[in-house]
């Protein structure tokens, strides 16, 4: 393995400085920008550990005690938020509406982690130079390496959860036919999954051995972190390549519907008034079963036009479109004293929800609660 070491390094840092570049230019794109910042966040990170490795494969750097010092005090190692950032990703992909709740931007919390170390030794540096800590020699570096081997443990698991809920989500959304290129993306998204989960196998066959003390040093000196993190600079290779030209392509793809599908100002505001009378005077979505064509029939529009209106200028698709209207017929029934007496699934169907899960996904998505939360809310404000 020490024989490929420097073809390996070369290899680790070409991958972490296009996960830069590519990371940038996403992160900077004008089109689609939470969708392409979360992407362009993920590869960064990957990006950042990969150099990191690359640095400490460096005898000018490990020998400089500048360098050294950075380096424990600048975390460079930050995994744990690249579970949520493929899973907002995967959500964001598929849902053109969706925002990130601060109920979402708390999955981001357990990143402590990663920033455990460099705060530890932060701490530890001030405690020496402010004369609370006389001896230089404490243990804090056998401490701190103790628990980086430690750490991935939860990393990994992490990962590995998020993966499962980005693979469920995709499956739950796979049953749309409305949106333009859907089933692009939906490819593009299965792809990027199936390439996390084969490194995750990868990352799996090598952290047993490594979090077992007796072979940790000795894993180390055999293969070092090569078998990671070489894998980890292909990854970046591939999903900055693959996810820039996803990108481009939605770009395109957008302009062709918008192109093809360009109504008047006037017939435009007509079709959104004409939409919006049937969801909000007459109560059509609180069919159970409603769909396109029963819509289509119901205003006279075209189902093509009905789509185009939808997912290009109010940018939801039609479930999104209607499920709106049921989410918030049921937060105006919830708060109705007649309706004590049913459970939340049964208002939810009054509602027009058929799915109990569909009903409590898209209740939490819209609003940012649960529908427990949002009625203790509701009993705390009257």
């Amino acid at each position: 393995m020490h024989n490929f070491s420097g073809f390996f390094n070369v290899v680790i840092l070409l991958g972490a400085m296009q996960g830069f570049i590519i990371g940038a230019l996403l992160f900077f794109s004008k089109e689609h920008r939470l969708t392409n910042r979360l992407l362009s966040a993920l590869i960064f990170f990957i990006a950042l550990a990969t150099f990191n490795c690359y640095l400490f494969n460096q005898n000018w750097y490990t020998a400089s005690r500048f360098f050294q010092f950075l380096a424990a005090i600048i975390p460079m190692v930050i995994i744990m938020p690249l579970g949520p950032l493929l899973f907002f990703y995967t959500r964001a992909s598929l849902n053109p509406g969706f925002k990130l709740t601060k109920a979402d931007k708390l999955q981001f919390a357990p990143v402590i982690v990663d920033l455990f170390p460099s705060l530890t030794a932060m701490v530890f540096i001030i405690a020496i130079l402010t004369g609370l800590l006389k001896n230089h020699h404490t243990g804090i570096g056998n401490f701190i390496d103790t628990y980086n081997v430690y750490a991935d443990i939860p990393r990994w698991l992490s990962m590995t959860c998020y993966i499962a809920l980005s693979y469920r989500y995709i499956i739950s959304r796979s049953k749309q036919t409305d949106r333009p290129g859907l089933g692009y993306q939906l490819k593009w998204l299965k792809q990027c999954l199936t390439v996390f989960i084969i490194f995750q196998s990868i990352w799996l066959v090598y952290l047993v051995p490594y979090v077992i003390p007796k072979y940790t040093d000795k894993l180390l000196q055999a293969v070092d972190w090569y078998p990671i993190y070489v894998p980890l600079a292909v990854l970046i290779y591939w999903l900055g390549i693959k996810g820039y030209l996803v990108m481009r392509y939605q770009v395109v793809t957008v302009k062709k519907n918008e192109s093809f599908m360009a109504l008047p100002p006037a017939a435009l505001d007509q079709t959104v008034s004409q939409l919006k009378k049937a969801m909000e005077k007459d109560t059509i979505y609180l069919n159970p079963d409603l769909n396109m064509a029963m819509l289509s029939k119901y205003t006279g529009i075209p189902a093509k036009t009905i789509s185009a209106v939808i997912n290009q200028h109010l940018n939801k698709s039609f479930n999104e479109f209607v499920n709106e209207y049921r989410v918030e017929a049921f937060k105006e029934k919830i708060q109705q004293p007649e309706m004590d007496n049913l459970t939340f699934a049964g208002i939810a169907s009054k509602c027009g929800f058929n799915s109990q899960a569909t009903f409590q996904r898209t209740f939490k998505q819209l609003t940012g609660l649960s529908p427990t939360e949002f009625k203790s809310q509701v009993v705390q404000t009257n």
